[in-house]
């Protein structure tokens, strides 16, 4: 390690590495200038292949502020594994995790600090999504797209953790150290914040941030790391969406029986199908009711208003798929099974989507702050305790056992 800490900062600013050496100086520069005055430290934990690590070594001894590295040999849990790394090897009561291209500018790290010295705040997240935020710096109307939707599908699969966080995939951020149990995470990628907070009661403000280009060098997201996500939401949160699922696999065996009921009758098939699709949608809702919303009921709309925006927006939904079954099929030669399969895929991430983030989205907590400058919060305000109380509960969130 280079530079450690003299008498325990107040705050360490955590910075991931991997093969960043030439963001390294401008970085150092840049943290140096928007601490100043601060008791605060900069710590880079590196999984890098290249000479990373040395640069920060060469740049340390001219910084204005402690400069550490934890270069990791075994880069377990990818990003999320190297905060975690920091966390642990951090003795101040603040970390401040930001990534080490400066596509999150530490010029809005007072912001985030003052953020932190107000009362009942356990986690400062920097937001793509609120105020004057945005995602200008991803590169390509395609690459914003994934970003917001996942974001989407993030938060609907985590109504009430994620209540008061918008951007839960930022990876710029500022944790009270003491609010976090290390032994209970499990990162696998990229998503940290989602993790923490999956796994953790948390009191959440945001600040307004623009997404940046990067300074130099190249970006590290790639099919992998997607994938990766999709593996870390899927353990995150299994136990709602499958309810969700197993209840939409027992509507579609109930519709299949009605019909064929229906048709036995001498019924024709077309008011057949329709009278089961109508059955199967009101059956579904009060299954999702009693098995998957359950905990949600009370914390927004009422009854009858839940019931009719899912029963519209399934109707809705029935009537958009058939026409691009149609599409699929006729004029893009999809084999008729496999266009089924695709259609209801999506069918099903839409519909899960919209009953969580819509039909039962919960009423904002009182810890939706109105957005404030840093002129707002005395940043002296931060030597309050560390006293921690949890107000949020998710009674569904899981903690699967670490899986490779």
């Amino acid at each position: 390690m280079t530079g450690p800490s003299r008498g325990g900062p107040r705050l360490t600013v955590i910075v991931p590495t991997f093969n960043e050496a030439p963001n390294v100086a401008e970085l150092v520069r840049r943290v140096d200038a928007a601490t100043r005055g601060m008791d605060a430290e900069l710590l880079f934990v590196d999984d890098s292949t290249d000479d990373t690590a040395d640069v920060v070594r060469a740049v340390a001894p001219s910084a204005g502020l402690p400069v550490r590295v934890l270069h990791r040999d075994d880069p377990v849990g990818g990003l999320g594994g190297a905060v975690a790394e920091g966390l642990r090897a951090s003795d101040a009561p603040l970390c401040l995790v930001m990534d080490g291209d400066l596509q999150h500018p530490p010029e809005l790290i007072p912001t985030m600090v003052a953020r932190a010295a107000e009362d009942d705040v356990d986690v400062v997240v920097a937001s793509r999504y609120v105020g004057d935020g945005s995602s200008a710096g991803l590169s390509g109307a395609a690459r914003q797209a994934v970003s917001s939707t996942s974001t989407a599908v993030t938060r609907a699969m985590f109504p009430v953790r994620l209540r008061d966080c918008s951007d839960p995939m930022t990876g710029f951020f500022l944790v009270r150290r003491s609010a976090v149990d290390l032994e209970v995470l499990r990162p696998r990628g990229f998503k940290i914040l989602l993790e923490i907070l999956a796994r953790h009661p948390m009191r959440v403000v945001e600040v307004p941030f623009v997404f940046g280009e990067r300074f130099a060098g190249r970006s590290k997201a790639n099919l992998a790391q997607g994938l990766h996500f999709l593996w870390q939401l899927g353990g995150l949160r299994f136990g709602r969406m499958s309810r969700f699922a197993i209840i939409g696999g027992l509507g579609a065996l109930a519709n299949v029986a009605i019909v064929a009921l229906l048709t036995s009758l001498g019924v024709a098939w077309l008011p057949a199908a329709l009278v089961a699709a109508e059955l199967t949608i009101v059956g579904n809702f009060l299954m999702q009711e009693r098995f998957v919303f359950r905990d949600l009921r009370h914390e927004g709309k009422g009854p009858w208003a839940r019931f009719g925006q899912s029963f519209t927006f399934n109707n809705v939904e029935t009537l958009v798929r058939m026409p691009v079954m149609a599409l699929l099929v006729e004029t893009m030669h999809v084999a008729a099974v496999l266009a089924t399969a695709i259609t209801l895929v999506v069918a099903f991430v839409a519909r899960f989507t919209f009953h969580s983030r819509i039909v039962y989205r919960p009423r904002a907590s009182r810890r939706r702050v109105r957005l404030t400058t840093p002129a707002a919060a005395a940043v002296a305000a931060a030597d309050r305790p560390d006293a921690v109380t949890p107000v949020l509960e998710e009674p569904d969130a899981v903690v699967p056992s670490d899986r490779a």
